[in-house]
């Protein structure tokens, strides 16, 4: 089970805390994550974050305008099928909903650990197997280059 579990990093004294000190709600969700700034997981920078912040604010937007505002808030149940580093969950904050952000298993980054430092909930999935939850639990389906990622399988 411990291979299923994203570990904390180490300490180095009680007074340390795991990985790095976290922001406040809401500032969390947008501040570099510890896993981030230490170099945790590799090839993702602090840069790299902040531009997947901007484009999935950008993205957001653009999908507020597809969906009519009056429509827009019927959307509470979202999921993620790629969240990446959680920022189409960030993007979305200021609306009444929340996202289950997934990391599909293989992927090349192990990022669910930076999704809990931001304080999003997420989950790991294997998209060829069943998924715990009924799918129509959720008004909106997120699959941003889930399709691409198992092409080949």
């Amino acid at each position: 089970m411990e291979t299923c579990i994203s570990p904390l990093p180490d300490v180095n004294s009680e007074d340390e805390v795991a990985g790095g000190a976290l922001e406040k709600w809401p500032k969390r969700a947008f501040a570099v994550p510890p896993r981030i700034s230490r170099g945790s997981v590799s090839g993702l920078t602090t840069e790299k974050f902040q531009e997947d912040n901007k484009v999935w604010a950008e993205r957001a937007d653009y999908y507020k305008k597809l969906i009519p505002t009056q429509n827009y808030v019927r959307y509470m149940n979202v999921i993620d099928l790629n969240a990446g580093m959680g920022g189409f969950a960030a993007a979305l904050m200021k609306y009444p909903l929340w996202v289950m952000n997934v990391v599909p298993s293989g992927s090349a980054h192990d990022t669910l650990g930076i999704i809990y430092e931001r304080g999003f909930i997420g989950t790991y999935q294997d998209w060829c197997e069943a998924f715990s939850t009924y799918p129509r639990t959720y008004d909106f389906i997120h699959a941003d280059k889930i399709f691409s990622f198992y092409q080949d399988r």
